[in-house]
């Protein structure tokens, strides 16, 4: 069995993936309607239903027919969500967060720890028993993946991270949580995880746009779709932290982007100042700040959507007003554009796990099935 899979952060279109993803998001839904939302033929429809069912992923739903009519009945078709599982992990700089998922992407159970920083195998070894046990909680079901979303550089390859923040360096967080689940695992860039789940974990994606991710919390990305696909790079995630920013209230002077997120920021700004750490003047500038950078980029890609996350765009008293007020007052483009939060809100951390653990799955179900 291959243990490490790298993931596929875009909208399958293999029969195979077309098939479940009509099921997963029209279920319950007839063979009939599928072969009308897919545009698939009935022959290929029943084709990948078939192969579908025995996989588990889909089944029959006899009980939501009423029998006695003429001729053969014809049953709708769902999601098996009650036999299957996958695992994942977030890992943050401060928490890891830990969540097991139904194959539609359901949250079944999450719950953070905080991430150790001691020795870099030690700590990796230490998230990725506490993965296994909360798997085990669920033995009646099949666990089918393990997903890990993290910062820094990632091989997506053979699931070697470094991190700079956590003091990791050529730590091969796949391979072992393959060797502590038993299954395939794949590991992935967290904001790219991110921005695949709002491709991914929601409803169908209309594809042919351009679209911009940001995330800003204690860390701060930025991730690339198009045409429903996430991109990435060859030599792994860029970075938008060394961005320069003008913060004379957050850090006195000139800084970079990485510098201005954090509950830590804030709170030095405050001490140094006097002031509370939810004052306007250091909250309004964290909000000019991001909507400014955010406008660099938008006129730099001239997107067709933006969408933001992260503690960091919501911590303003007025939500996100301000941070697109600063967007827009530093944007050159001359047509408007509204920030779209992340459908995710507070649990975005959450659906990147998931999302990489799912989107081998969801690219072609049939393919993925054939490395267990």
């Amino acid at each position: 069995m291959q243990t490490v899979i790298p993931a596929t952060l875009a909208v399958g279109t293999s029969p195979a993936a077309t098939v479940l993803q009509a099921v997963r998001v029209g279920a319950p839904i007839m063979r009939d309607a599928l072969a009308q939302v897919s545009g698939l033929s009935p022959a290929t429809i029943n084709r990948q239903v078939s192969a579908l069912t025995d996989l588990g992923f889909v089944v029959e739903r006899r009980d939501l027919v009423r029998h006695g009519g003429i001729g053969r009945p014809k049953y709708p078709l769902t999601l098996d969500r009650d036999r299957l599982c996958v695992a994942g992990m977030h890992i943050g700089a401060r928490r890891t967060l830990l969540a097991i998922a139904d194959l539609g992407g359901r949250t079944l159970y999450s719950h953070a720890v905080r991430t150790p920083h001691d020795d870099p195998d030690a700590a990796a070894s230490v998230l990725c028993a506490q993965v296994a046990e909360l798997a085990e909680r669920f033995s009646g079901r099949r666990l089918l993946w393990g997903g890990v979303a993290i910062g820094g550089h990632v091989d997506t390859a053979t699931g070697v991270v470094d991190h700079p923040l956590l003091g990791w360096r050529r730590v091969g967080i796949g391979a072992r949580l393959a060797d502590a689940l038993g299954v395939p695992v794949s590991v992935c860039e967290h904001v790219q995880a991110m921005a695949a789940a709002e491709l991914l974990l929601s409803s169908p994606h209309s594809g042919g746009d351009l679209g911009l991710f940001f995330y800003a919390r204690e860390t701060t990305g930025m991730a690339v779709t198009v045409d429903g696909r996430v991109v990435v790079p060859s030599r792994g995630a860029g970075s938008v932290a060394g961005v320069p920013v003008s913060a004379p209230v957050l850090c006195g002077g000139p800084a970079r982007f990485q510098d201005v997120v954090g509950v830590e920021v804030g709170r030095r700004a405050a001490v140094r100042l006097g002031l509370r750490e939810d004052s306007s003047r250091i909250v309004d500038e964290r909000a000019r700040i991001l909507g400014e950078v955010v406008a660099q980029f938008r006129d730099a890609v001239n997107p067709d959507s933006v969408v933001v996350a992260g503690a960091a765009f919501g911590a303003h008293p007025q939500g996100l007003a301000p941070v697109q007020a600063a967007f827009d007052a530093a944007s050159a483009i001359g047509w408007p554009l509204e920030l779209t939060p992340s459908r995710f809100g507070l649990s975005v951390q959450e659906s990147a796990a998931i999302v990489v653990a799912l989107s081998v799955i969801y690219a072609d179900p049939v393919a993925a099935m054939s490395v267990h």
